[in-house]
């Protein structure tokens, strides 16, 4: 009998390992991906479920403030997205159970996206420009993780994107980046407070889950180590369940911890030049504690701007007003809006940012700059 040579067997053994997905549940899955297009090893992708076995909204359904605060409760934490002073929220406690809500707002087409592994909440344009060709995609979730994060996959290539970053990973459009579109978890009071004639995504999908409540009881503790599905080594920097706010300047990006935000309530940093001001209210609560999500812990709202109204840039403090600029004296809600004082009706323009787990985010950009007091 003759013995296989121990280096020709690596040879034939890594590609074909590097090229295979994850598969611990042996789900038969048929893509038509160009998987010979790929920015990393296939190998870091997980399939646990069927395409679209989280099925996405694909035609979704609104309802006006009335009937939202009738069914969702005060404290809830929604997506907000404003465009063309139009305003849609979408609440975080529909999309755990759908992770993608692809939907259009004054002809700008976006995907609302949501992964409750990683706390990840975006919302992508999805028009796009990518060697030479114009695409107008839609989503689906591809049933696979990678760095427990929710892959998506658009229906037009079928290439599979990372929503934490939006960007292909793999298929024909592979290396693309998708758009952010600027957007803020508030709460639904915060939320008609400032956009009274905004529509918020209904209950009324198509399918029968239990909104309201939590499949991740607990997850969110500050003491859990080990996230799910989570295979890296988690960064010891900061605790795993941290939520952290990021921003990226010049291709660089910065984060700040919300236990920090939080204790100063306004935060007015710079980053790369760039003045930034955070602002933070405690009325949202954490839809990854208790099951019953109304029940859960508050863990609050950050937003983000530039601090500059024309060529005047403006510092901020909380009062028991609200947000005050020491310039003027005029008073700022959650979303930006002056609402009294000198430069009432003026808007603040949104900082695109996320509020992500720090395991999450760290895994994906070791290389950030991380906020110290």
């Amino acid at each position: 009998m003759k013995t296989i040579n121990s280096s020709l067997f690596l040879i034939f053994f890594i590609p074909f390992f590097m090229t295979a997905q994850n598969n611990p549940k042996n789900i038969e899955v048929e893509w038509e991906t160009d998987k010979s297009k790929h920015s990393v090893p296939l190998n870091e992708f997980t399939i646990l479920l069927q395409p679209d076995g989280i099925p996405p909204i694909d035609s979704p359904k609104f309802w006006e403030k009335e009937k939202a605060t009738d069914i969702y409760f005060g404290h809830e934490p929604v997506i907000a997205v404003e465009i063309n002073n139009k305003a849609k929220a979408y609440p975080l406690s529909v999309l755990m159970f759908h992770e993608i809500v692809n939907d259009e707002l004054k002809g700008v087409p976006f995907s609302a996206t949501y992964c409750p592994l990683c706390n990840a909440a975006m919302v992508f344009d999805r028009r796009l420009q990518f060697d030479g060709n114009h695409y107008l995609l839609d989503f689906g979730v591809s049933g696979m993780l990678r760095n427990s994060d929710l892959v998506m996959w658009d229906r037009q290539t079928e290439s599979w994107w990372q929503q934490f970053m939006g960007e292909a990973l793999v298929g024909e459009l592979t290396g693309a980046h998708l758009e952010i579109i600027p957007s803020m978890v508030i709460s639904l009071t915060e939320f008609f407070e400032s956009y009274p004639q905004g529509l918020v995504l209904s209950t009324e999908t198509g399918h029968f889950n239990e909104y309201g409540t939590n499949p991740y009881t607990n997850y969110d503790n500050p003491e859990n180590e080990q996230p799910r599905l989570f295979k890296g080594e988690v960064d010891d920097r900061l605790p795993a369940m941290e939520r952290v706010i990021d921003i990226r300047v010049n291709g660089k990006y910065k984060i700040y911890p919300m236990s920090e935000i939080s204790k100063k309530q306004v935060l007015n940093d710079t980053f790369e030049d760039q003045p930034v001001v955070f602002f933070y209210t405690e009325k949202t609560v954490s839809v990854l504690d208790e099951n019953n999500i109304a029940e859960s812990k508050q863990i609050g709202s950050v937003t983000v701007f530039d601090p500059y109204i024309g060529d005047r840039r403006l510092t901020f403090k909380k009062t028991n007003k609200g947000f005050v600029d020491n310039e003027t004296g005029s008073v700022w809600n959650i979303t930006g809006k002056c609402i009294y004082g000198d430069l009432k009706g003026k808007n603040l323009r949104p900082v695109p940012h996320g509020n992500h787990f720090a395991f999450a985010w760290l895994a994906f950009h070791p290389e950030s700059e991380i906020y110290k007091q």
